[in-house]
């Protein structure tokens, strides 16, 4: 055709448009779902962490504490603080047995040390299924039995940094204590 697109280039124009418009409704979506926190460990309240502990640095190998401590007894159950799909069940150097969950509004939920899984990596987990038990595996070996637990957001929050140690890694980490607390989230 010439001067003109050929019907190929009309249709792969159509396509590109179609996924483009559709990986856009994907995204988002993910922030119109809503979040509904729960205190990921059975029976656990607000007395059973420090809330001070998020950022605290000097903090070990990591240097900087990005997550909260829920302290509790070995083998308690350790539940989805939110619905999401389990990205990962592993082991990861210092968090030991690890599952990580995508959940709403583009956020991953890292809980570490557990004991044991319960949770399978690609499934689809809602607030409140058993994701593992609360343990000392990782750095936690010879400690306290506890469930470390992050929050990180896919989206940055640049507003966020400052002149913290670490300070820039704030534009993804969430305090999970204050996330928790505005909820009113219950065990």
């Amino acid at each position: 055709m010439p001067g003109g697109e050929s019907r190929a280039v009309r249709v792969g124009r159509s396509r590109l448009a179609i996924s483009g418009l559709l990986a856009l409704l994907i995204l988002l979506s993910g922030f119109l779902l809503p979040e509904d926190l729960r205190i990921p460990v059975e029976g656990a309240t607000p007395a059973d962490w420090n809330h001070a502990t998020f950022w605290y640095a000097p903090w070990g190998r990591s240097g900087v504490h990005k997550g909260i401590d829920i302290f509790a007894d070995a083998g308690r159950a350790v539940r989805a603080a939110t619905g999401g799909i389990v990205l990962y069940r592993g082991t990861l150097g210092m968090g030991g047995r690890v599952v990580i969950v995508l959940g709403p509004k583009w956020r991953l939920h890292y809980y570490a040390h557990l004991g044991g899984f319960d949770a399978a990596a690609g499934r689809f987990v809602s607030r409140g299924t058993v994701l593992g038990t609360v343990g000392t595996s990782g750095n936690a070996a010879g400690k306290a039995p506890h469930l470390h637990y992050a929050i990180l957001s896919l989206v940055p929050h640049p507003w966020r940094w400052d002149g913290a140690p670490q300070g820039w890694k704030k534009i993804f980490y969430l305090d999970p204590s204050r996330r928790l607390l505005e909820a009113g989230a219950a065990p």
